[in-house]
């Protein structure tokens, strides 16, 4: 009878702890994502309410249409801080793809974020300043879901992953030990 260690476990292809282990992994890298996201978000939350309350009080625009300008100012903020640092490990070999898919949902989400605010002060009539950053900010709230789904599933495409050639008796040629079945 043979004695197997706990790394072995760990490798065994039965699916057991395997994957487990794969699937605590997977959850800590979603966690890492979404902290990394919700950082530069929450930055790009700043600036688009900055931008929007800064053009509301130098200009006569309409609530809207000042909306529109710091969303478009926060969409350039976030591409710079999802492209450097919240997928900076992704697949950067398209970058034409890359930008066309980034402001093509991203126009969608300011049309999300924008229409809740439409909706409440011309719908509505809730148009005072705590009113309109009440509504811009729940738009963006709303819109951020969806562009968080967006981004990672077309935008921003995990690198596939690339196993090492296989040795005989099934080890890796990076030098990893072979997964064996345990009975």
């Amino acid at each position: 009878m043979r004695v197997v260690s706990m790394a072995e476990l760990t490798h065994s292809t039965d699916g057991s702890l395997w994957a487990m282990e794969q699937g605590s992994s997977g959850l800590r890298r979603l966690f890492r994502e979404v902290a990394k996201f919700g950082a530069v978000g929450g930055a790009g939350v700043l600036v688009n309410l900055g931008v929007f309350n800064l053009v509301r009080q130098a200009t006569d625009l309409q609530v809207v249409r000042a909306s529109v300008i710091a969303t478009v100012v926060a969409i350039v903020f976030n591409y710079v801080g999802f492209r450097y640092f919240t997928y900076r490990d992704r697949d950067k070999s398209r970058r034409t793809r890359e930008m066309s898919l980034f402001l093509l949902f991203s126009v969608i989400g300011l049309v999300i974020e924008n229409g809740v605010l439409y909706t409440a002060t011309y719908g509505f009539g809730w148009d005072s300043s705590l009113q309109s950053n009440i509504f811009k900010f729940l738009g963006i709230g709303i819109a951020t879901l969806f562009r968080f789904w967006s981004y990672r599933t077309w935008v921003f495409r995990a690198l596939p992953v690339r196993e090492g050639p296989v040795a005989a008796g099934g080890a890796t040629m990076a030098g990893e030990r072979p997964r064996q079945r345990v009975p």
